[in-house]
C-alpha cells in the first residue's frame, strides 16, 4: 500500500473515489468536493487548502481516503478551537497550520473516513500512520476529524483522539404517514403553536414550491443565491459558495437537492437549499427578502419535514445551533469530533478542557430534553 496526498480531487479517480461513499452522503461525494474547488469556494483566500490523502494497492487503486484541508485560521468549521489558538499564541507556540478532516463550512455529521468495509482495519491503520508522517514532516500542530458518525468513530478513536462533544438538534421519523401523524405525537400546546404558525404562511398567500436539480431552473438558482448572499451581507459576512457552485451542484447530483422556494405576486421572497442521501436530509442554507411570520420555521423546518415524510428518510439535520427547534419536534442529538495534539503540554491541558467540557455539554443536553415537545418519549436518534 502506498499513501500520496493530492492538491487537488480532480487528479483523483471520481468512480473509486464515489464508490467509498456510504448511503449516498451528499457532502463527500466527489462531485461536491470537486465543485468548491473548481468554483473557488476552498483554496488559500477561502482558508480550506485541499490536501486529500489517498491509500491506494500496488496497481494504483483506491482503497481509502481522508478529505483532508490544511488550515490557517478556523473558520467555517463550527467546531470552535480559537481560545487553543489563544493560548498557543501567547506561549510564543504556532497553531496554524493544522489539519482538518472534514466537509468545508458544512456542520452536518457523516462518514470522514474513505475505505473499502473489507480492508477497513487494515487501511485505516495505513492512512493514519501517514497522516502522523505528515503533521511532523509540515510541522502541523494537529489534525482534528470533525462532525464524524458512529462507524468512523469506532475506528478513530482507537488511536488515541481527544474527543469533544456539541449539541445539535435533529428530527427523528417514527414511520409517520403524513405531517398531522408526526402533530399528534406532540403535546397539545405544541402542536397548537405548529398549527397556527403554519396557518399564518399559508393565509399570507404566498406559493411554496419544493424543487430539486432537474426542477429548478437558471433563474431559480439566481434568486436563491441572491437571497442567501444578502444574509452574508446584513451580517458582514462572506458567503462560502457561489451561483456556479449551486448550478454545478444541481447539475451533477440533481436528486440529492431540494430547494424550498417562496413567491408573493409572482416575487421570490424566500427560499432554503437542503442535501439528502438514502436516510437524512440536511439543511443548510436560507436566504429571504423582508420578514413574514413563521415563514422561516415553514420553509426551513416543516417542509423538511414533510419530505421527509414522504420519502421515507429516518432524520432531518437542520444545521447547527437553535433551541427554538425544540418546540418544534427536534430533539438534542449529540455530535462529535476527534483531535489529535502534537504538542504534549498542550495536549494535557487540552485533555483537561475537553473533559469539563464534556460535562458541560451533557448537562445541557439533559436540561434541554426536560423541555420535550413529545407527549411521551421522544423518537430514538437514529
Amino acid at each position: 500500500m502506498q499513501i500520496k496526498l493530492y492538491s487537488q480531487i480532480s487528479d483523483i479517480d471520481q468512480q473509486q473515489w464515489n464508490a467509498l461513499v456510504d448511503n449516498e452522503y451528499p457532502f463527500l461525494r466527489y462531485e461536491f468536493l470537486a465543485a468548491m474547488e473548481v468554483n473557488g469556494c476552498v483554496g488559500e483566500h477561502a482558508g480550506w487548502v485541499p490536501r486529500h490523502l489517498v491509500c491506494h494497492d500496488e496497481d494504483g487503486a483506491v482503497l481509502g481516503a481522508l478529505p483532508l484541508y490544511e488550515k490557517h485560521n478556523s473558520w467555517g468549521e463550527f467546531v470552535f478551537d480559537h481560545a487553543w489558538a489563544d493560548a498557543y499564541h501567547r506561549a510564543g507556540m504556532e497553531y496554524y497550520p493544522k489539519l482538518v478532516n472534514a466537509i468545508p463550512f458544512t456542520p452536518a455529521t457523516g462518514q470522514r473516513v474513505l475505505v473499502r468495509p473489507e480492508r477497513r482495519q487494515e487501511v485505516c491503520e495505513k492512512m493514519l500512520s501517514g497522516l502522523r508522517q505528515f503533521m511532523q514532516q509540515h510541522h502541523f500542530s494537529g489534525a482534528h476529524c470533525l462532525f464524524v458518525n458512529d462507524n468512523d468513530f469506532d475506528v478513530l478513536q482507537q488511536h488515541q483522539p481527544l474527543m469533544r462533544i456539541d449539541c445539535q438538534f435533529h428530527w427523528h421519523n417514527r414511520n409517520y404517514e403524513n405531517f398531522e401523524e408526526f402533530l399528534s405525537t406532540l403535546k397539545a400546546k405544541k402542536r397548537k403553536n405548529i398549527r397556527q404558525e403554519r396557518r399564518k404562511v399559508s393565509d399570507s398567500g404566498v406559493t411554496i414550491k419544493r424543487l430539486d436539480g432537474h426542477t429548478a431552473s437558471e433563474q431559480d438558482w439566481q434568486e436563491f443565491t441572491a437571497m442567501y448572499r444578502a444574509i452574508y451581507d446584513r451580517k458582514f459576512g462572506a458567503p462560502a459558495f457561489n451561483l456556479r457552485f449551486f448550478k454545478q451542484i444541481a447539475a451533477e447530483l440533481p436528486d440529492s437537492i431540494l430547494l424550498v422556494l417562496v413567491y408573493a405576486h409572482d416575487v421570490c421572497i424566500a427560499g432554503a437549499l437542503m442535501y439528502a442521501d438514502k436516510e437524512t436530509l440536511y439543511g443548510r442554507h436560507w436566504g429571504c427578502r423582508g420578514y413574514l411570520d413563521s415563514l422561516h420555521f415553514e420553509v426551513c423546518y416543516y417542509q423538511g419535514i414533510e419530505h421527509c415524510i414522504e420519502r421515507g428518510l429516518k432524520r432531518f439535520d437542520p444545521g447547527a445551533q437553535g433551541e427554538h427547534k425544540i418546540a418544534r419536534g427536534f430533539i438534542p442529538t449529540q455530535t462529535r469530533s476527534l483531535h489529535w495534539i502534537t504538542q504534549q503540554p498542550f495536549r494535557e491541558a487540552i485533555a483537561d478542557f475537553v473533559e469539563r467540557e464534556q460535562s458541560g455539554v451533557r448537562g445541557y443536553m439533559r436540561a434541554v430534553e426536560a423541555h420535550s415537545p413529545y407527549q411521551s418519549n421522544p423518537p430514538s436518534p437514529c
